[in-house]
């Protein structure tokens, strides 16, 4: 499940409420194409205790990952200013 849409049913979950589309698509963090956030909302709907044992580790892991990559492209932008900053000398 997109950890965007789990935080999302998880928020609502922490508040006592049920799920839907609507609620859910009222909470996201970041846009979220309909077919995945429907297929959230209906995951929940099939197994609520399934999704709610999913919890914060899978979206502690994909922020990491994100986190990572960005740090990555960084790295790699500033070797390249090193690199022109050399040839400059």
């Amino acid at each position: 499940m997109d950890p965007v849409v789990l935080d999302a049913i998880q928020s609502l979950l922490a508040e006592g409420k049920t799920p839907t589309v609507a609620l859910t698509k009222a909470r996201l963090k970041a846009p979220v194409a309909m077919p995945t956030l429907i297929a959230g909302v209906s995951a929940y709907k099939n197994d609520p205790e399934g999704v709610a044992k999913l919890g914060k580790p899978t979206i502690q892991a994909a922020t990491a990952a994100q986190t990572q990559t960005q740090l990555d492209r960084i790295e790699a932008k500033l070797d390249q200013l090193l690199a022109l900053l050399s040839k400059g000398n």
